[in-house]
């Protein structure tokens, strides 16, 4: 029974396939696979060039998120094995977990129940060593800038407008804003600096939407660290640090394989958060899976107004993937949150609160269906607390959108609890469609940011500061002004307050400041007071972590 064992103890319970033979399931072979232990393993692309990119790709997206939990990740690893289940050959294809949640509030992030990918302990903590590296790259870029003007500043760089910051992956509010290079000359420049979260670097977005290895190393020589005296922008490549940086990416740019529960392929990689970043696992990633299954189902991060905008406009738009499905993720409880009630008031039968909170669910659907033009599906979490009615309701409003919901009970019964949904995304992937984008690569800066707002989040307008017009015409002059937008936005709201739950309307979003990502290829704009370097909670679940003496992590979720 599921009822006394957590998600570790579940996962801790089962019993592990060599990775040997996972791959084997979907054509790797001892020559494709190179063995990280017995059960992870990395993939070398380069075996794989000849193989078509034939699968149908199903893209999972959610709600608002909200305390109450909706399971996005839970319901992933569950639709992969249920399409298993039901004949279909399905490879899942998914972000790392970053420390920092892991460690903060979320804790854990391999699905939960019986929808999980294993060893859940190496996925959520160290794994392969991919986010160790991106730090390092990161911070390579950041001493090797210090120790340039250091050295005589030949490029004349501004130390005022230095914008690539050092990163750690680790929830840490002390390290947002610091001074650095005190006391005598031989420790360097005295200035202020700042860390970032590692999913917040752009490294990180960069390994995930290079295609290759010389991708890799041609975006990371175009980021921009600062601007010179005469506010002409500084890159990578004017350091001359394209080459090492890529020499600590070259391992880390291979895609992870590991396994479900049910011992199906999962294919891990790249962790950008989807409030700060663009949310998605890696390009390589998806198209390798798309190689290796027929179905490929992926994720992107929070809710279908952070990471499914960003995977439809950002990911699609520059690697021509394109989702033939759309599951949209919900639980009652959450719904019933956004309809105002408070964690623990969730228990009893609301159908008032369920239907004010609808709303939320019904915005995210219509943006699916009406805006990208993709078909879709509402997966409903399922709840013991869950009664007739309230399922009743919302099967009964989404119907009114032409838009089925399916009961999903992937926490408790693994892929068979996904067999219906399955069915449903099978038959939604047979659909002709053709993804259509929230703006056009040919809208000014301003004109992205108001169609996404208006048209994603369903604001009435956009107020811009004075610094963020300044550096929008700035990089409108620099030939940045075709690339996409990047919102840096709460996750908790479809506006940019985090308090506005359920569908809020009329209201304005502030841009508080922009910066170009020369070397992802976007443009980051940050929203209300949004923080690219979270802090720890007042009891973070670190407090619950722990190893016995015969080395077996306990607490981890």
């Amino acid at each position: 029974m599921t009822d006394y064992l957590s998600d570790i103890e579940i996962a801790q319970q089962n019993d592990m396939a060599f990775i040997e033979e996972v791959g084997a399931k979907i054509g790797l072979d001892r020559q494709t696979l190179e063995f990280y232990g017995n059960y992870k393993g990395k993939i070398d692309v380069n075996q794989l060039k000849d193989k078509e990119e034939k699968a149908k790709v199903i893209l999972v997206t959610a709600i608002t998120p909200t305390p109450a939990g909706e399971g996005k990740t839970t319901t992933v690893v569950g639709l992969g094995d249920g399409l298993n289940l039901i004949g279909k050959k399905a490879v899942i294809a998914l972000r790392e977990p970053s420390l920092g949640p892991v460690f903060g509030i979320k804790g854990g992030a391999a699905g939960g129940g019986y929808a999980q990918v294993v060893p859940m302990e190496d996925i959520n903590l160290h794994f392969t060593g991919d986010f160790h590296a991106i730090g390092a790259a990161n911070n390579l870029l950041a001493a090797l800038l210090d120790n340039h003007i250091h050295q005589g500043n030949v490029l004349k760089i501004d130390v005022n407008r230095i914008n690539w910051k050092r990163c750690v992956d680790m929830n840490d509010r002390q390290l947002r804003q610091i001074v650095c290079g005190l006391g005598a000359r031989v420790n360097g420049v005295p200035r202020e600096d700042g860390f970032e979260i590692t999913v917040a670097s752009e490294i990180m977005a960069i390994l995930c939407l290079a295609d290759d290895l010389n991708d890799l190393k041609a975006r990371l020589k175009r980021i921009i660290v600062a601007y010179d005296y005469e506010n002409n922008p500084v890159t990578a490549g004017d350091l001359q640090a394209e080459g090492a940086m890529t020499a600590l990416l070259k391992d880390a740019i291979k895609p992870n394989l590991v396994q479900t529960l049910e011992n199906n392929p999962a294919i891990i990689h790249g962790g950008p958060f989807a409030n700060i970043a663009h949310g998605c696992n890696s390009v390589i990633a998806t198209k390798t899976a798309m190689k290796l299954g027929d179905y490929v189902v992926t994720e992107a991060g929070f809710g279908a107004d952070l990471g499914a905008e960003k995977f439809l406009d950002i990911k699609c738009r520059q690697s021509g993937v394109r989702p033939s499905a759309v599951v949209v993720v919900a639980t009652i409880r959450a719904l019933k949150m956004h309809g105002g009630l408070g964690k623990d008031e969730l228990q009893s039968e609301d159908l008032v609160a369920l239907e004010a909170g609808l709303p939320n669910l019904l915005k995210h659907v219509e943006n699916m269906t009406d805006v990208y033009e993709l078909p879709a599906v509402v997966a409903l979490n399922k709840f013991p607390t869950d009664t007739e009615k309230e399922i009743a309701l919302v099967t009964e409003k989404c119907a009114e959108l032409g838009v089925k919901v399916i009961l999903s009970d992937v926490w408790a019964k693994g892929g068979e609890g996904a067999r219906d949904l399955a069915e449903e995304v099978v038959a939604l992937a047979e659909q002709p469609s053709e993804l259509q984008f929230a703006y056009e690569e040919s809208d000014s800066i301003a004109e992205k940011i108001e169609k996404i707002v208006t048209k994603i989040y369903g604001g009435a307008t956009v107020q811009f500061a004075p610094a963020a017009r300044t550096m929008m015409a700035k990089l409108e002059s620099l030939g940045f002004g075709h690339l996409p937008v990047c919102m840096a936005k709460t996750q908790y709201s479809l506006s940019d307050n985090p308090k506005l739950l359920g569908r809020p309307t009329d209201f304005a979003v502030e841009v508080s400041r922009m910066k170009v990502s020369a070397g992802a290829g976007f443009i980051v704009v940050y929203t209300g007071d949004v923080m690219t370097m979270p802090g720890l909670p007042k009891i973070p679940a670190a407090n619950k972590i722990d190893v016995t003496e015969d080395g077996m992590i306990t607490g981890l979720f």
